[in-house]
């Protein structure tokens, strides 16, 4: 599909999903709360282009390729189209049938020695109409409509995820190098601190365990590098597939990690989120499709009535078929009621109500884990960048200590154990930090996700 067909379609699905109907909480018989508790600050929903928070222009250029690119969206826009054709096949029940035809016939028979021929010429149009009295053919049409609804929402709920797993799998891949990086730079700590002990070990002041000891910290320094640049490289093919492009042509500058920003959003109303929500929208629209089903059953269960009419034109000559003398015309009623099936159709009632029932607990768990998924995201987003201001400060501290034990092994006034301990808490510190900038990225993303995104 081409770029412009596909972003057309997205413009399209996100109006029409914004002209339906405000959900009532009232409709799932459940009480939501006045507020979000882990929520004090004003409301603060998330922009349509949410990502350019970050502050990175490469993710807003991947952004825009998922859009367009990314097959999973591609499906769900398909289904939409599905649904849609569903909808008028549905809706041609609520319309009479209509039909046209013509037929020549001719024909040679003998009897007692004589040869006759005869010939026949008609032009007629029929109609056909079932009286939809009971309600059945617009109930079906009805569950055909909520479906399209269904599919429109089920495609912004495609499309939110896809673009949030976008983001998340592009900071993976920051943080893989960025941990790559630190590992190169604990690297060189670690050479430097074995270039000192093998010149203590020359000058009598070290012992042959200490530079082994040092000796084996470096290596499996060293031995973390091909997981991180494997871990980078995988990365970079998951980001090509959500692009629905091939590896070899995903190109990733990056860039520093710390440079990204973290947005931040804080929802409004519980009741304002729950009409934010495409995935609570398409449960609603399952459910009153399976209403629609539970009502098209029982109709079921009533007469059919069918109204029928022909009229035309038949003649034995071709130049008198359109002459009033040859017209002809019918006109038909039936009604047909299931005397005896075995129980199917008082089944399928049942078997749709059940359905129905199934449906309206879906839709109250949708409700329900919106609410906790934002409750959530809130108290992750905020303790995810605590966790990152606490490890900034270690990391801080870390390094002084660092720098003073190097010093002090040079001259030769501490211990290799504590330069051994400053070194590995050094290390470890460094990587915690990179991880938990990751947490705190993903952390937004996912605050960002559950609030709707910029969907409206």
């Amino acid at each position: 599909m081409p770029s412009l067909d596909r972003r057309a379609t997205l413009a399209g699905l996100l109006a029409l999903a914004a002209c339906g109907p405000k959900i009532e909480p009232a409709s799932s018989g459940l009480t939501l709360p006045a507020r979000f508790s882990e929520s004090q600050a004003p409301a603060n929903w998330p922009d349509v282009g949410w990502w350019k928070g970050f502050g990175s222009p490469e993710l807003d250029a991947l952004m825009d390729k998922a859009n367009t690119g990314n097959f999973d969206i591609a499906q769900a826009i398909a289904r939409i189209r599905q649904a849609d054709a569903q909808l008028r096949i549905s809706g041609a029940s609520l319309l009479p049938t209509i039909s046209v035809g013509a037929d020549n016939s001719r024909s040679r028979s003998s009897t007692a020695g004589r040869t006759f021929t005869q010939s026949s010429h008609s032009a007629t149009a029929s109609a056909s109409y079932e009286v939809d009295f009971w309600g059945k053919n617009r109930s079906t049409a009805e569950s055909a409509r909520q479906s399209l609804r269904y599919a429109q929402f089920d495609a912004e709920t495609v499309r939110l995820t896809q673009l949030a797993t976008v983001a998340n799998t592009y900071f993976e891949i920051l943080e893989a190098e960025a941990e790559l990086a630190v590992q190169r730079q604990n690297l060189e700590a670690a050479r430097r601190i074995l270039a000192v002990l093998r010149a203590q070990l020359a000058a009598g002041t070290a012992t042959g365990l200490d530079v082994v000891q040092q000796e084996t910290t470096v290596a499996q320094t060293d031995a973390q590098i091909p997981t991180l640049e494997q871990t980078a490289a995988q990365g970079r093919n998951t980001l090509a597939v959500l692009l629905g492009e091939a590896p070899e042509n995903i190109v990733i500058t990056g860039g520093s990690f710390d440079t990204l920003m973290v947005p931040h959003a804080s929802p409004g109303l519980p009741s304002e989120l729950i009409a934010r929500r495409p995935d609570v929208w398409a449960a609603e629209a399952q459910l009153a499709a399976s209403n629609a089903d539970v009502a098209a059953a029982r109709a079921a269960l009533l007469p059919s009535v069918t109204l029928s009419a022909e009229a035309g034109w038949s003649a034995a000559a071709l130049s008198a078929l359109f002459t009033p003398a040859a017209g002809i015309w019918s006109l038909a009623s039936s009604v047909t009621q299931t005397v005896f099936d075995g129980g199917a159709l008082r089944g399928q009632v049942a078997l749709s109500r059940a359905q129905a029932e199934e449906l309206l607990y879906a839709y109250r768990s949708a409700i329900m884990t919106a609410l906790k998924e934002v409750e959530n995201a809130i108290i992750g987003l905020r303790q995810s960048e605590e966790q990152e201001r606490r490890l900034r400060i270690a990391v801080d501290r870390a390094e002084r200590a660092y720098a003073i034990a190097e010093a002090q092994l040079r001259g030769g006034t501490v211990t290799l154990t504590t330069v051994l301990q400053t070194q590995q808490t050094l290390f470890s510190a460094r990587l915690s930090l990179v991880q938990a900038r990751l947490t705190t990225l993903e952390a937004a993303v996912t605050l960002f996700r559950v609030l709707g995104g910029g969907w409206r």
